[in-house]
């Protein structure tokens, strides 16, 4: 087996906890090494803006990552939340009154009414705090930091409410979980879809990118690949899915959802 050839991304700080690196010249990589999804700081020309935040608890290593490049949390302009799962969003509530919030509209909706299902709390142990959204971020938008243009790309599948960030100029793929190196997805949770998953992949190949900034893991300069690689392994986790719904009795699973159905066409009887 070849070994993976050295990373072309400058390693700038690295700790127990976290290691911050340069993916481009004013874009950095905070990758935590535990549970908690990479943050990204970008910073532009008239506004600086960070791409989720991680676990609370990894807030202090947040702001030494931050110190290091001399940000401060007042200089960021901006925090946007890819989705609603707490890995990436639960130090957001530090950022209250210092920055605007921004998600997409049904992350804000699952965030703001503290739907701790869809939010994973339990998984993440993290702390029951209000996170405040103050922008409903829809397809279409574009955030301007003078140097960077970064459109707004609805790509549910992970989940309903997922976003991915898109400088078509510098060609910087702000993915989140939607797309991880080597194809990895980051899988289908509650409200997600695998025909969604494949519909924003697919939309994600027709980009020019050249740098995949993921949820989790390394960065990469071969996005493309990565991308080809994730559409066929989602058909072949809808083909997985299929054989498996097959192999159920399925008048058995949806009898309770018939019962239902015919429930509630009763109740003006």
């Amino acid at each position: 087996m070849s070994e993976r050839r050295p990373s072309p991304f400058k390693t700038l700080r690295d700790s127990e906890v976290c290691t911050l690196i340069e993916a481009a010249e004013n874009v950095y990589q905070i990758r935590f090494k535990n549970r908690g999804a990479n943050a990204y700081l970008v910073r532009g020309s008239s506004r600086t803006i960070l791409i989720d935040v991680g676990l609370s608890s990894n807030y202090p290593h947040l702001l030494a990552s931050l110190d290091h490049i001399g940000v401060k949390p007042d200089d960021i302009d901006m925090v946007v939340l890819s989705h609603e799962h707490l890995d990436h969003i639960g130090a957001a509530y530090h950022f209250h009154g210092r920055a605007f919030i921004a998600a997409h509209r049904l992350a804000a909706n699952k965030i703001m009414l503290r739907d701790d299902f869809s939010m994973l709390r339990k998984m993440f142990n993290e702390p029951n705090v209000p996170i405040n959204i103050d922008l409903w971020l829809e397809e279409g938008n574009l955030i301007d930091l003078g140097n960077f243009r970064l459109n707004v790309m609805y790509t549910p599948g992970h989940t309903s409410a997922c976003i991915t960030l898109f400088d078509q100029d510098k060609g910087l793929l702000f993915a989140s979980d939607t797309l991880m190196p080597g194809g990895v997805m980051g899988g289908v949770f509650g409200s997600g879809s695998i025909a969604d998953y494949i519909q924003s992949l697919e939309r994600l190949k027709g980009l020019d990118s050249k740098i995949l900034l993921s949820g989790h893991g390394r960065l990469s300069d071969t996005p493309q690949e990565d991308v080809r690689i994730a559409i066929q392994r989602s058909h072949g986790l809808l083909s997985d899915t299929a054989q498996l719904f097959d192999a159920l009795d399925a008048r058995a699973n949806f009898e309770p959802i018939m019962q239902s159905v015919r429930d509630l066409n009763k109740l003006d009887d």
